[in-house]
């Protein structure tokens, strides 16, 4: 077996390990990048980039289904699911393809292939060739799409969104479990592009929202155009029995009334788990959660006092791209400086849903401020339904929920549903970042007629809220659809 000594040996090639691999070598110090599978993100191969080609289509589609009521009449509108797949599956290998031409540029004795396991808390091993013995690891090795044992019976039509981006057409009907993130870019988008498709929810979750008067009007709008089942659970997922290929989900809704129905494909979307589990991190010595995850400082990314670092979606704590890099880059500085660690640079969380309308959190959310500013926060609203620019874009659904501290009048957060989420979340969370006051927002110019004027419209419903009495502490309710 051969035996490879390193400064920093990183373990995974995606997002958070090729930024941890950078910083470690900026730092001087020689690292190597380990990698059991194909290269290039997860969110190049199956993720944001594949997401949001599959997105374009359907908001191309939705936009002839929309155009009448501004008095526009295409003509016959024809969905060619081959023609759409193969632009998402084109593209897809061209942001692919960049990645692949990033590790070109890596050293050849860098990459190491094989799935790497400790032998000891400096000391990997990579399948049944090579031992890496290492003064530091970063452990960068991501997570996969869960999908519950007894669904994976039914055979592989029981899929996860990596499969989506591999069709070369579009099915006629998919149930969706989930009403994350994926669930819902996902389910609305092959809705918009003609598929039949149930998106079941065991709660009353949507996407990452926890303001419940936010939560209620998502539920509502989505609602409107989807078929979203909450308060159901998937009781069991079957292959038909005629043979066809299909597949049969009984579901079972609150009050224990069951449905079977049939579907070409069910697309697990019920969230993602570390890969973790393979690393034998019982031999690293260092402190584990009950699910077997590393615990960590997230200003260092740091494991206890070792010399063992963490980044990205194997600490399970925000699944972006954004948090991977920083996260990577922050493990990988580290890494380099061990044993003087120093807090990195965590920006104001920022989440964007991209179904229509956007949902954005920034800051700190509802519930956290529960906990953390109980009878200290404020909140200002605004509905889009009569906001002006939303209503000349038949874009006028939606609401903003805007937060702000008692005395000291800084602005902490907001959550939203509604039109240009995805501008207005940067523009929340810089304000954020930045440590303005409101007063200090409102002073900021907003131009006119555009959709931020709606940002001012909650900031002044804030401002008044803050200039009263803060009330009695109150618990937060749970508002979810469905309670």
């Amino acid at each position: 077996m051969k035996t490879i000594r390193t400064d920093v040996a990183v373990i995974g090639a995606g997002s958070a390990g090729l930024s941890a691999y950078r910083a470690a070598r900026a730092g001087g110090k020689r690292a190597v990048l380990i990698e059991s599978g194909p290269y290039g993100t997860t969110c190049a191969r199956v993720g944001c980039m594949p997401s949001k080609l599959l997105i374009a289509a359907a908001d191309a589609a939705h936009a002839l289904t929309a155009a009448p009521a501004f008095g526009v009449h295409p003509g016959q509108v024809r969905i060619d699911g081959a023609a759409v797949m193969a632009r998402v599956r084109g593209e897809r290998d061209r942001f692919v393809g960049f990645v692949l031409e990033g590790m070109e540029h890596i050293p050849e004795e860098d990459k190491l292939r094989g799935h790497a396991r400790f032998t000891g808390p400096r000391e990997l091993q990579l399948d049944e060739h090579t031992l890496v013995q290492a003064e530091r690891i970063v452990i960068a090795t991501g997570s996969s799409p869960i999908v519950p044992e007894e669904w994976k019976k039914a055979g592989e039509r029981v899929i996860t969104s990596d499969a989506v981006f591999g069709w070369t057409d579009l099915p006629t009907s998919v149930a969706v479990v989930g009403t994350g993130v994926i669930g819902l870019e996902l389910g609305q988008a092959l809705h918009r592009l003609g598929v039949r498709v149930a998106l079941y929810a065991r709660g009353g979750s949507v996407a990452q929202l926890g303001d419940p008067q936010v939560l209620a009007e998502a539920a509502r709008v989505l609602a409107a155009e989807l078929d979203i089942r909450f308060q159901t659970q998937v009781a069991s997922v079957e292959r038909a029995a005629d043979g066809g290929g299909g597949l049969v989900l009984t579901s079972r809704d609150g009050a224990g009334r069951e449905r079977r129905e049939r579907y070409d494909y069910v697309l697990a979307a019920i969230g993602r788990s570390p890969n973790v589990q393979a690393l034998n991190l019982d031999v690293a010595q260092i402190a584990l959660d009950r699910r077997g995850i590393p615990l960590y400082d997230r200003r260092t990314m740091q494991c206890g006092s070792s010399a063992i670092f963490i980044a990205g979606d194997a600490d399970d704590e925000l699944p972006l791209l954004g948090e991977a890099a920083d996260q990577g880059k922050i493990a990988g500085a580290n890494a380099a400086g061990f044993p003087a660690v120093r807090p990195g640079l965590r920006r104001t969380p920022l989440t964007v849903a991209f179904c229509e309308p956007q949902i954005a959190t920034m800051g700190a959310g509802y519930q956290a401020l529960c906990s953390s500013h109980s009878g200290r926060f404020a909140v200002g609203a605004v509905s889009f339904s009569k906001q002006g620019r939303s209503r000349v874009m038949l874009q006028n659904h939606g609401l903003l929920r805007v937060y702000g501290e008692f005395g000291s009048g800084r602005f902490l957060g907001a959550e939203m549903i509604g039109p240009r989420a995805e501008h207005i979340g940067h523009l929340l969370s810089w304000a954020v970042q930045a440590g303005l006051t409101v007063q200090a927002m409102l002073d900021m110019p907003f131009y006119h007629p555009v959709v931020e004027e709606g940002v001012r419209t909650a900031l002044r419903d804030l401002a008044e809220q803050l200039a009263a009495e803060p009330p009695a502490p109150q618990p937060c309710p749970d508002c979810t659809p469905g309670t």
